[in-house]
């Protein structure tokens, strides 16, 4: 297969240091704004920055939404990071209640409000561990991050209906929640690989080469 990924641009947040992480580990990224640019290419990723609300709106509004979705129904592999994993999901509480892609049914909820009192700020930024059930098999793109750590930036985590959706898990706060998620030629994580230094690239490097 192909290393011709798109990179999906939806306007918000810097593009450039995913990009150039995607190129490092030998992706041949195309910045991808329209749905008629998913044509062609071989594997998706969708970086998120920014609100769910108006991420969720410029996907709806430019068609990239729906056009994901087919894409995925053929089987492209995809990755979202961060945000561009929350939207995988059905809704989003984020400054309301805002309707996702629906690709994993789950809810992507705001950490408890007694964080910041005990000590634990919000966002949750910084390194911290990503950990998989000794039940399973790691997922393959998942498996450059066994016994590491990696970079977290965000206020709100996804929770997935189906426990079989969560791929890895982190805590904070003495709070559970879903580092990783995804089924079929899907896959998200809540954390930034490409500010994960070595742990980071590697798992991109995984995902160029999966072939599920």
């Amino acid at each position: 297969m192909s290393n011709k990924v798109g990179l999906i641009d939806y306007g918000m947040g810097n593009m450039h240091s995913i990009a150039k992480a995607l190129e490092h580990v030998g992706g041949d990224v195309a910045l991808v704004k329209t749905a008629d640019e998913l044509n062609g290419l071989s594997r998706i990723v969708l970086p998120g920055v920014g609100a769910f609300r108006d991420c969720a709106a410029a996907l709806k509004e430019s068609g990239l939404g729906e056009a994901i979705k087919e894409k995925c129904d053929q089987g492209i592999p995809y990755l979202g990071i961060c945000l561009g994993m929350q939207v995988m999901l059905t809704s989003s509480r984020e400054f309301g209640l805002h309707p996702g892609l629906n690709m994993i049914r789950g809810t992507v909820k705001p950490f408890p409000e007694s964080h910041p009192g005990r000590g634990y700020k919000i966002p949750h930024m910084g390194w911290n561990d990503i950990l998989f059930s000794s039940e399973k098999d790691i997922h393959p793109v998942l498996k450059p991050l066994e016994n590491q750590q990696v970079y977290y930036v965000h206020s709100y985590y996804c929770a997935p209906e189906n426990p079989e959706h969560i791929l890895g898990v982190c805590s904070y706060g003495e709070f559970p929640f879903a580092a990783a998620v995804g089924h079929d030629n899907m896959v998200g994580v809540q954390f930034h690989p490409e500010k994960s230094q070595k742990a980071g690239l590697a798992m991109l490097e995984a995902f160029l080469k999966w072939n599920p």
